[in-house]
């Protein structure tokens, strides 16, 4: 009986000193996105760069020194504006010795002609031979061809000269230079960089997977990285016939149809392929981090409404650039997972951190 006594009271001992159990660990912080409208069919929306439409690089069209520059980077200029100019002295002398050899000519020109004038008179008369006529009448036709040559070689020398002077081949803005006063410079080597502001573009890479998309004159929608809450249209000008040999994408020149005074060159610009109608699919676009494979399946992890996460098996169809289309399995408003979801475990209590998007 005592032996009983002293076991029981030993149990009530160590029971009242025994630790109590572990308190649960806080909920885990997890980024969600409540699942939205249906996707838009074969909607594509790519980053892409303000640029010009047509950019032209000019260079002196004879050699030289640069003796001055006009321009600077930014600057707006005219066409026929001057943008720089050259050393001009050797081109002066060398159309005032054009000048001077078409002054000879015409002397050699005048002369032959009357020589001929006079030996036809002569001839008429029986006075000297044919053949002498013959030789009068092929110096005149060697000073006229003497005089065209020299006359021509003197419109080379004049327009030598005007070319001393760069100017713009049309109206636009000054991108980049390339040569400075002092500086010695080649015929056509590039001296300035100018940009037509009237038509502007966006160049954006799309990837082959999804060239069959792609249009010409399709319509998007373009949005400024700089204001996010304006909208242009645009239009598909141009697509390239062959993929880059770096990137492996095409490039598609977009013509921008309502460009403001926003728009500067070497913006980044949201591009959005539009459809017809605005057309809707039966499937709801997700990010392709919330999409994971348990025991062979394709599963979304869904946080109920007591915040718990609960493991989901969906259909998942093609891969986007934008994310991955999920054509069975979700509901619009509910919300999943998109980070961290291979780490998740059933009935896991979290607390959701709602995604804030961003426009393209």
């Amino acid at each position: 009986m005592k032996n009983r006594l002293l076991g029981l009271a030993l149990f009530t001992l160590l029971a009242g000193c025994s630790e109590p159990p572990p308190a649960e660990p806080p909920p885990r912080p997890a980024l969600v996105r409540v699942v939205g409208a249906k996707a838009a069919a074969n909607a594509m929306a790519l980053i892409g760069e303000v640029r010009p439409r047509y950019e032209s690089i000019q260079g002196f069209r004879i050699d030289g020194k640069i003796i001055e520059r006009k321009a600077d980077v930014g600057a707006q200029v005219k066409k026929g504006q001057v943008i720089a100019r050259l050393d001009a002295a050797d081109t002066h002398l060398s159309a005032a010795a054009a000048q001077a050899d078409v002054r000879a000519a015409e002397a050699d020109h005048a002369l032959a002609m009357a020589e001929v004038t006079r030996q036809r008179l002569l001839f008429a008369k029986k006075f000297i031979s044919a053949s002498a006529l013959d030789i009068r009448e092929a110096e005149l036709k060697t000073a006229s061809a003497r005089l065209a040559q020299v006359k021509a070689q003197a419109n080379v020398s004049d327009n030598q000269t005007q070319y001393a002077n760069l100017t713009a081949d049309r109206d636009g803005v000054v991108t980049m230079i390339h040569a400075e006063p002092g500086q010695v410079v080649e015929a056509g080597e590039t001296v300035v960089k100018i940009a037509d502001t009237k038509e502007t573009d966006v160049l954006v890479a799309v990837p082959e997977s999804r060239m069959t998309e792609i249009k010409l004159n399709a319509a998007v929608t373009i949005t400024l990285w700089a204001d996010r809450q304006k909208t242009y249209t645009g239009v598909v000008r141009e697509i390239a016939p062959a993929a880059d040999s770096a990137t492996r994408a095409f490039n598609v020149r977009i013509t921008i149809k309502d460009a403001d005074e926003s728009i500067k060159l070497g913006m980044t610009a949201g591009v959005k392929f539009d459809q017809p109608g605005d057309l809707q699919t039966a499937e709801f676009l997700i990010p392709a981090s919330a999409l994971t494979e348990i025991n062979g399946k394709k599963t979304v992890w869904v946080i109920n409404a007591d915040n718990k996460a609960q493991p989901r098996a969906v259909v998942a169809g093609p891969f986007r650039e934008d994310g991955v289309l999920i054509s069975d399995g979700l509901h619009a408003g509910e919300k999943i997972a998109i980070a961290g979801v291979h780490t998740l475990i059933k009935n896991q209590q979290v607390k959701p951190v709602v995604e804030i998007e961003t426009a393209p």
